[in-house]
């Protein structure tokens, strides 16, 4: 059948290259709410900075930075960050697909081994790692808007250095573009390691830092390894891909370094006990949950790559209105009866699923059998009820973190659902794309530094 039929005129989608109006409304809102927070800042200081961001937003900051750690949020700077992360999804979205950034699976995997390295880092603030002068890095959101830097450094570098060689299928131009990135994200890394890690060790003069030590040349020899491995990688995503990976390991091996020689504890809060059976309630189940999905999805997302087509992605000239008042017309199209199964193999839809069953397992262990709490007052809320229905019921285990399990597990089926229901233009990637990153940031980061320090006791 022909993707072109149709008997009704509809407007082709917007170019890449240009903006919508309710991103045009999103851009200036943040340059008006931008100039208005400077003028403020200038003009009424105590008002805007003493009385206003300073309590609502850095204090709790600070608080959870200092001995006493895990200051809870509040209404207002939750009400804050979720507005802020939706207004920059929109925003940011806008700007990436100008820039003609990639949004295939091979960015997305980047971008979860980036999202891996929020908790990895926290945990370590979490065991009192890094210096007093440097702990405010390492909380959220500071340490999203951190990391954002090193990711954004990270890519251009990558692009600028080895971007000429995108394309190029010769092992001779591979070969090329691979020793350039190895160079400079070889740099950057051990820039990662004397900026974040080395400072701290001066903190802790009794530890020996071997193991540690050791850490970083296993980093860097992950490093040279994913590049190997990310061969005819987009040289942006490659970079990406190979310093995020090389971080985490670097983050991971200061994790065993407390194993094997725990440091003083500042909050004192350390358990001192290593526990690593929950890895594989956290872990293994979301794991195994993923691993069925894949098996679900992998045929139909080999078939639907055969096409040509991406999975959820309309042609380039049909528009969604278009697609849904001629959905007879599209039946056939492999986007439509391909996609749907195709999703579920997706990173995108793998990273969301195991993200939010990681962080609703995680809470729930934590919180039950481990006597840790919960912070945010949304999450708060359903595991009171949860403890509520405990007593309703006569159970004495635990305090009701298992309703909130439940509910991130009805969640993610709904993610789900709408997620492989949901075609988008081709100008719209990027906004999936991102969606779902918010999405890993809320679920997978939280889930994982859980697990973290669980592991750790700390």
């Amino acid at each position: 059948m022909s993707e072109t039929a149709d008997t009704t005129p509809f407007s082709p989608p917007l170019p890449d290259d240009r903006y919508s109006p309710a991103e045009k409304a999103v851009i200036w809102t943040a340059v008006g709410l931008s100039l208005a927070v400077m003028a403020g800042l200038v003009l009424a200081y105590d008002t805007v900075w003493t009385e206003t961001l300073r309590p609502i937003i850095w204090e709790p900051v600070v608080e959870d930075a200092g001995v006493a750690g895990d200051a809870g949020y509040t209404p207002q700077n939750t009400a804050i960050y979720t507005l802020s992360m939706l207004g920059c999804v929109v925003l940011l979205q806008a700007l990436f697909r100008k820039w003609r950034l990639p949004t295939d699976e091979r960015m997305t995997v980047a971008l979860i081994a980036w999202v891996c390295l929020a908790p990895v880092l926290r945990v370590l603030e979490d065991a009192d790692f890094f210096s007093s002068t440097r702990d405010v890095l390492f909380i959220s959101p500071i340490i999203h808007l951190h990391l954002a830097a090193w990711l954004v450094g990270i890519a251009v570098i990558s692009q600028l250095v080895a971007g000429r060689f995108d394309g190029m299928r010769s092992d001779q131009a591979q070969e090329a573009q691979a020793t350039l990135l190895g160079g400079v994200l070889f740099l950057a890394l051990m820039a990662h390691w004397y900026l974040l890690y080395q400072p701290a060790y001066g903190s802790h003069a009794d530890v020996d830092f071997s193991l540690a030590t050791a850490g970083v040349a296993v980093a860097v020899a992950v490093l040279w390894g994913t590049l190997v491995w990310t061969r005819m990688w987009p040289a942006i995503t490659r970079g990406m891909m190979a310093f995020a990976t090389s971080a985490v390991v670097l983050g991971v091996a200061h994790w065993v370094q407390f194993m094997a020689t725990p440091w003083a504890q500042e909050s004192g809060k350390t358990s001192g006990e290593l526990t690593f059976w929950p890895v594989w309630v956290v872990l293994g189940l979301p794991g195994l949950v993923c691993f069925f999905l894949y098996r679900m999805g992998k045929e139909d997302a080999r078939q639907l790559t055969l096409t040509g087509h991406v999975a959820g992605v309309l042609p380039g000239h049909v528009g969604i209105k278009q697609w849904e008042e001629e959905a007879e017309n599209w039946a056939d199209h492999p986007v439509e009866f391909l996609s749907n199964k195709a999703l579920l193999a997706h990173p995108m839809v793998l990273g969301m699923v195991f993200g939010q069953l990681c962080d609703g397992f995680a809470t729930m262990v934590g919180i039950d059998m481990f006597g840790y709490g919960e912070k945010h007052p949304v999450s708060n809320a359903v595991i009171q009820y949860g403890g509520r229905i405990n007593e309703t019921l006569g159970i004495t285990w635990g305090e009701g973190a298992w309703l909130f399990a439940l509910v991130k597990a009805m969640l993610v089926g709904l993610i789900v659902w709408l997620f492989v229901q949901m075609r988008v233009e081709q100008r719209q990637q990027h906004f999936r794309l991102l969606i779902v990153l918010a999405v890993l940031i809320v679920g997978l980061a939280p889930g994982l530094r859980d697990i973290g320090r669980l592991m750790l006791g700390v």
